[in-house]
């Protein structure tokens, strides 16, 4: 074939290829290759036809994907070669295309880019000190769109019209601002606004100026940001640290900073070039990384080695952290204990002045509230590479959709009770959204129910089924309508998300530890060893039983669940074998007793959440827990992120039963003898790595099942995470874990698509 004869090509792109600049990308690669033709936007990503000599044609899709900008997710190019016709001269940037299917992607939130950042400081630029500066390559995204194709027309921006030379930038495909969708400028854009508890107020760079003063007094702002309110203060000033602690009620729980740069970074935390890579990414998520002793004070990460750390994500975090003496900043979630982040201005400045002395806003809505991500990179020598976890996914990663490489039925799943997502299946893809919370009010419910609407909105989806969890009492299942159903065991659901997103098929066992879970047979669940696929999953071994007295109080006053497991291992020798006991007063013992052993509101709980909890309070570490996981959190920071493993206690096994009480009383003998609680601690944790990894070699051996995976919240744990992976390849076993999704209930929707979808496949034999 002559490689010089003239063809015309349509050439279908997608992935995440709109709002990122793609389309001036690729007219400017037309041009620089004599091309002839157009480029557009439409429902399914990007369409280009283009006319030139073939072995031109074959380079340039080539290198459409090799070549895209930094935002852009080349998912699929795919080049179709059509009859000769007329595409005119030169090559052009033609009007979006609004019907057909809707399967572009959203593009997420992302950080300022270096361009935008040096405009922004230049004295000299229209757009000096301007706190909503962005271009093609930066700014909002997910978090202002109200429809698909990502259009002006289709944001939060749509009544913010364009002043001449912004409308100028627009059209012009050789600038950066080509159909940037925020873009706007002092003249024409939102504006920074401020008002504080006496009622004044203030309007741009004074707003500013008033916030960063009132930061620098020691007083607490709340400052709009892409996807919400965070609640600030100077990370420098323990003081306002603990003011911030005494009026949002919090007073264990990890507060996050932002730091104004890199450097400014690593003088805070030590950094592998894996998380510095990471931190720095356009995601800008919530790193947590090693603390650099004495860098900040204590009270921002009490009784914790690591300090999470976020590098500034919008224009006007910048400008604050560019002013002398505010290179640090602790950045919370801006919200009331237990309810979501207000994303609203009238919700802001109705809710937040209860901890607020100045409140930092602008008039540009956010359609869809959007928390901040929290990561961590884990390095190990027998690792092939760096290993992302996510605690929360939300922005900068969210909507983004996991490829599952098989089509999926139209579905939707709601997730669990806390940390909850919802999903929506579109094709091969599941949709899973940001980080919601914890369904415990109607405003965090409301919001739940808003983010399945607006990704359903986005992708044109009609789910003809709902997924759910199978516990009865959860929010989410009691609220569920008349149309087909199906409810999904909570640890299948966990098992069958790491199953998915790595691709998995086949029989595999899921290891799988969390606080809870409703059982199949009623009952508690949390330390499950299940065996079998995305259809059905048997449980073949599981953690022993032990009273939860109390129920959900136990979850908030570990010191039961101590009680608890002691009693369970040591009779009536309990109480003297742990002095953290002597916390509870002679009533609560004999009334914890009495309960525990009568079976008085104490449910059966099988949960290796739990378990954690109880050894935490057994050791004097948390009797008493301010938020969820605070025991095992700490348990696991007296590791001081050393993985190292040594000899440790050792768990016995009956009849499908891990049973804990072995490790209960050497952990009491430790006590006795006086040895530390670190050293406790890693044999604990040591312990459990050797159950896992032998109980996972006598299920291979006895079932040749040899692919595992590991999920639920306790997987979050980086001493067992590891240790477990790395133990398990040893052991020639198969071992795969969460990478895209976080391993606790944040990803229970995913495992909920993906099991409902197998099972009504069976029930329609598709």
């Amino acid at each position: 074939m002559d490689d010089t004869a003239t063809q015309r090509w349509q050439i279908r792109v997608t992935g995440v290829v709109q709002g990122v600049g793609y389309r001036p990308f690729v007219y400017r690669h037309a041009r620089r290759y004599g091309l002839s033709g157009w480029v557009r936007n439409d429902p399914g990503g990007v369409l280009i036809e283009a006319s030139g000599p073939l072995a031109v044609l074959e380079r340039f899709a080539a290198e459409l994907a090799s070549e895209a900008p930094e935002l852009a997710r080349v998912h699929e190019v795919t080049a179709t070669r059509m009859p000769p016709g007329d595409v005119g001269a030169g090559f052009s940037i033609v009007h979006s295309d609004q019907g057909g299917e809707r399967t572009a992607l959203v593009p997420t939130d992302t950080h300022v880019c270096a361009d935008c950042l040096a405009e922004l400081r230049d004295p000299a630029d229209r757009r000096h000190r301007y706190p909503f500066i962005n271009c093609t390559n930066c700014g909002p995204r997910y978090s202002i769109v109200q429809a698909l194709p990502y259009d002006r027309s289709h944001t939060t921006m749509s009544g913010f019209v364009m002043c001449d030379q912004c409308a100028s930038e627009y059209v012009d495909p050789a600038d950066r601002r080509y159909h940037a969708q925020p873009n706007a400028c002092p003249d024409c854009g939102p504006r920074l606004l401020l008002a504080d508890a006496e009622g004044a107020t203030a309007e741009g760079d004074d707003a500013l100026s008033r916030c960063a003063s009132a930061l620098a007094a020691g007083q607490i702002a709340a400052i709009k940001s892409v996807g919400g309110f965070h609640l600030a203060v100077d990370a420098t000033n323990a003081d306002s640290v603990a003011l911030l602690r005494k009026r949002k009620r919090r007073d264990w729980k990890p507060f996050a900073v932002m730091a104004a740069d890199m450097t400014t970074a690593h003088r805070l935390v030590v950094l592998s070039d894996a998380e510095a890579d990471l931190l720095a990414s356009p995601a800008r998520p919530i790193l947590l990384a090693r603390k650099q002793p004495g860098s900040l004070p204590e009270n921002i990460a009490p009784r914790n080695p690591n300090l999470g750390v976020m590098l500034p994500s919008a224009p006007h975090h910048h400008l604050l952290l560019d002013e002398p003496g505010l290179d640090t900043l602790v950045m919370t979630s801006g919200n009331i204990s237990g309810y979501p982040i207000a994303y609203r201005n009238d919700e802001a400045l109705s809710q937040l002045f209860e901890i607020a002395d100045v409140i930092l806003y602008h008039d540009r809505d956010i359609e869809i509230r959007v928390d901040d991500s929290v990561v961590r990179c884990s390095t190990h020598p027998e690792l092939p590479s760096p290993l992302l976890t996510f605690f929360r996914r939300a922005r900068g990663y969210a909507p983004y959709p996991v490829e599952l490489g098989r089509p999926i039925a139209p579905l939707v799943a709601y997730g669990a009770e806390l940390k909850t997502t919802v999903a929506l299946s579109s094709g091969t893809r599941v949709h899973l959204s940001q980080h919601i919370g914890d369904l415990k009010n109607d405003d965090t419910f409301e919001s739940h129910r808003k983010a399945a609407e607006h990704i359903a909105g986005l992708y044109d989806l009609s789910p003809e089924v709902g997924a759910y969890d199978l516990h009865p009492q959860f929010r989410s299942v009691r609220a569920a309508g008349n149309g087909r159903i199906v409810h999904v065991q909570h640890h299948h659901a966990h098992m069958a998300a790491c199953m998915a997103e790595n691709q998995l098929h086949g029989r595999t066992l899921g290891v799988v530890f969390d606080g809870a879970g409703y059982g199949t047979d009623d009952t508690i669940w949390g330390g499950e060893f299940l065996l079998g696929d995305y259809a059905d999953a048997d449980r073949v071994a599981h953690l022993r039983y032990v009273p939860l007295i109390g129920g959900d109080k136990a979850v908030r006053e570990p010191i039961r669940t101590g009680l608890a497991l002691a009693l369970d291992a040591m009779g009536d020798a309990a109480v003297d074998a742990f002095p953290a006991l002597a916390t509870l007063t002679p009533d609560e013992r004999h009334v914890f007793t009495t309960m525990a052993l009568r079976g008085l509101n104490s449910p059966s709980v099988a949960s290796m959440g739990r378990l954690f909890d109880g050894v935490a309070a057994l050791v004097g570490l948390c009797g008493r827990a301010e938020y969820e996981a605070q025991g095992p959190i700490e348990l696991e920071g007296l590791l001081a992120r050393d993985l190292a493993l040594e000899p440790g206690y050792a768990f016995e096994f009956a009849d499908g039963e891990v049973d804990p009480r072995p490790v209960v009383r050497a952990i009491a003998r430790d006590l006795a003898t006086g040895v530390a609680v670190p050293a406790i601690s890693r044999r604990f944790h040591t312990a459990v790595v050797t159950m896992v990894r032998d109980r996972c070699r006598h299920i291979a051996e006895t079932t040749g099942v040899r692919q595992v995976v590991l999920s639920g919240g306790v997987f979050l744990n980086e001493f067992l995470l590891i240790n477990c992976l790395t133990g398990l390849a040893v052991d020639g076993i198969d071992a795969y874990c969460h990478r895209q999704v976080p391993a606790n209930d944040g990803g229970i929707a995913l495992g909920q698509i993906v099991v409902a979808d197998t099972r009504l496949a069976r029930e329609d034999h598709r």
